[in-house]
């Protein structure tokens, strides 16, 4: 199971009152829910390994150069040579350190990788992995990894953790008309205001589905808009040579890296014991994490 960490403690900050806080008044709200959540999606999806998959750089510097729109709405400060502020709420920011801490203790490890996204670091354990692979997640463009002859599901939970969505090859053809290998050049054309991409102009998913039906893939579809004889409206091969130089671009900005070196470690989940159990138990009292430290430890006892 690879988890988008930062995906799951930002909804679990949103999702659990921030008038949960420890005694000096700091909200605990995200760590009790990502515990809370980890405890679920353990037991509910027969995990026998975990990594908290890490943003060490959430707006890379080299997506930003092929697309400087990418995720430039969501930056609070630059900071030349280096990553730039996320906007981020500071009862947030207060509580990810004590993430990190959590995480520790129970050995579930922490991966991310130089200038690149925690996406990145999914896509690289997710390829090729030795064991099928869940990836539990509230971005779609995830979803280019779904694959069915891999083992590889995601576990989408943009609708809450009480109405998960499991994603495979039939699910993302019946959600968005498309092959899951197809997402990354329909999730282009479509474009995401999410992420600062502005895709084709006119071009929706209905349009972009449609497209990739007909001429498989990106590439096939600039190829008829440049050519003449092709089956292609006028109109839409204006579309395509407008969004020219974007459409260089943006498949590597939205494709996921999935080859990084991201090193050895241990993700087999095992009983918290001794030492580490104790401290977990002594930081569950004393930043008031309630039922959520429990529930996780009891998770993780029913594995071992």
């Amino acid at each position: 199971m690879l988890l988008d960490t930062a995906s799951l403690y930002f909804r679990a900050f949103y999702g659990v009152p921030d008038s949960i806080t420890a005694p000096d008044g700091t909200p605990v709200n995200a760590v009790r829910g990502l515990l809370d959540m980890i405890a679920r999606l353990t037991v509910d999806f027969e995990a026998t390994h975990l990594v908290a998959c890490w943003d060490d750089d959430w707006r890379p510097a080299w997506r930003v150069e092929l697309i400087p729109s990418y995720k430039a709405h969501r930056v609070e400060r630059v900071v030349p040579g280096g990553v730039d502020v996320e906007e981020t709420p500071a009862g947030l920011i207060a509580q990810i350190p004590r993430i990190r801490e959590v995480l520790g203790l129970l050995e579930i490890p922490i991966v991310g990788a130089a200038e690149h996204e925690a996406d990145d670091v999914i896509g690289t354990l997710a390829t090729g992995a030795p064991m099928p692979v869940d990836v539990v997640t509230g971005d779609r463009d995830l979803f280019q990894l779904v694959d069915d002859e891999a083992s590889v599901r995601v576990v989408y939970t943009a609708r809450g953790m009480s109405k998960l969505e499991v994603l495979t090859d039939a699910s993302v053809v019946a959600k968005y008309s498309v092959l899951p290998q197809q997402y990354v050049d329909f999730s282009v054309m479509r474009g995401d205001t999410s992420d600062g991409l502005p895709g084709v102009a006119g071009v929706g998913e209905k349009t972009a589905a449609s497209l990739l039906r007909e001429f498989v893939d990106l590439e096939g579809i600039r190829a008829a808009a440049a050519d003449a004889s092709a089956p292609m409206s006028a109109t839409m091969r204006a579309k395509f040579a407008a969004a020219s130089d974007y459409l260089d671009v943006a498949p590597t900005v939205v494709g996921v890296v999935r080859d990084l070196e991201l090193g050895d470690f241990d993700a087999r989940l095992r009983p918290v014991e001794g030492a580490r159990r104790e401290a977990l138990e002594k930081l569950g009292a004393e930043w008031n994490l309630g039922g959520s430290v429990p529930r996780v430890l009891a998770a993780l006892d029913a594995i071992g």
